[in-house]
């Protein structure tokens, strides 16, 4: 088949091979044959080898949906009777937190801090001796939104030291940059196919410690479809979904696995890494200025600040990239103009130089 190649600079999904998007035109399947169980199976396992988990001790489980349903899962299944959740919240997707929080009414405290900045460790550590019922603390690694990369090993430290479970929402960084969820004291983390992986939307997961996801079949029910044991549970007794999973996704994403395996963490890190850095030069080469700190930066995401030009017109630079198969995305700051600029996907060094010829014919018409 011949596919056009459209180069995504967005935050999510991903520009993918060609060889995943053909794996989901397979023969149709119930989703319930033992066939499928199994690949299901080694692709949980799989996923605990990308997160360097202890398959004695981590399991992955899977859900239907984008990214934001583990942070649904995550907040309304962890969560103790007559306990609170602290959210670590310097960004647009820790504030999503919030407002899961805010809905199922579940006792919280909002530690906001500047979108710009790293959070304050001594402030997190504050909170947490004034209040001994927090008993889930909750951060996003990469804050997409800005491409900050937060301090999560020693956020980690600080909350198992109070007795806290530590989750970390890693929907922009597992796959794509370092990760250990035991070195980096995360108990759970999560993430959706269409991101580091470089699959299909509509596949999200979520790895952690098989113990305190059995512990949590006690907690409130608070959600029937998005309940993490009882999703857990009904894998551990079947070896499938509790309900209808997203059969051609799953091929999908089992070829994205092989393909990142086969690459090897090293070399796909280091990709993205000159992406990133090509981004980097090429902006610089147009004079345009990011939003956050090089030093704070992920290396996945560039938050590039609007040109101080009364001429600048986004929506019109948009539309001149994407008419050339190129995609950027608009920014997440409420206080500040920008767009962003992204390294995810299937893309290289010279994808970006392409880009970059484009965008400055863009910016010289408008």
């Amino acid at each position: 088949m011949n596919i056009e190649r459209k180069i995504l600079l967005n935050p999510g999904p991903a520009t993918t091979t060609d060889t995943v998007k053909l794996a989901q035109v397979v023969p149709d399947i119930c989703p319930r044959e033992k066939e499928f169980a199994g690949m299901m199976k080694q692709l949980r396992d799989d996923l605990v080898r990308v997160a360097h988990g202890d398959l004695s001790k981590h399991t992955a489980v899977l859900f239907c949906g984008s990214g934001t349903i583990n942070i649904d899962i995550c907040l309304n299944s962890l969560l103790p009777a007559d306990k609170k959740v602290l959210v670590v919240n310097n960004g647009a997707y820790s504030t999503r937190a919030v407002e899961v929080c805010e809905y199922y009414g579940l006792p919280h405290i909002d530690l906001k801090f500047s979108v710009y900045e790293l959070p304050d460790l001594s402030v997190i550590e504050k909170t947490l001796s004034d209040n001994p019922d927090i008993a889930l603390v909750y951060t996003t690694h990469h804050e997409t939104g800005t491409g900050i990369l937060n301090p999560i090993r020693e956020i980690g430290k600080i909350a198992h030291s109070h007795g806290a479970v530590f989750v970390v929402d890693t929907t922009s960084s597992l796959g794509m940059i370092p990760f250990d969820i035991g070195k980096d004291n995360v108990d759970f983390c999560m993430a959706s196919a269409q991101k580091g992986l470089q699959a299909m939307t509509g596949l999200s997961f979520i790895i952690g410690d098989e113990s305190l996801i059995r512990a949590s079949r006690d907690y409130p029910k608070r959600s029937y479809y998005c309940n993490l044991y009882l999703q857990y549970d009904y894998f551990e007794k079947t070896g499938e979904m509790h309900f209808t999973p997203p059969v051609q996704t799953v091929y999908a994403a089992r070829q994205a696995l092989d393909e990142y395996f086969a690459v090897g963490e090293e070399a796909k890190f280091a990709r993205h890494k000159r992406v990133f850095e090509a981004i980097h030069k090429g902006l610089q080469e147009l004079g345009l200025q990011y939003a956050i700190k090089r030093e704070w930066q992920s290396g996945l995401v560039v938050s590039v600040l609007y040109p101080d030009d009364p001429l600048w017109d986004f929506d019109k630079v948009h539309d001149y990239c994407y008419e050339r198969g190129f995609t950027i995305y608009p920014g997440k700051i409420s206080t500040t103009n920008t767009f962003r600029l992204c390294a995810l996907g299937e893309i290289d060094v010279e994808d970006i130089e392409r880009f970059f010829e484009v965008m400055r014919e863009a910016v010289l018409k408008y």
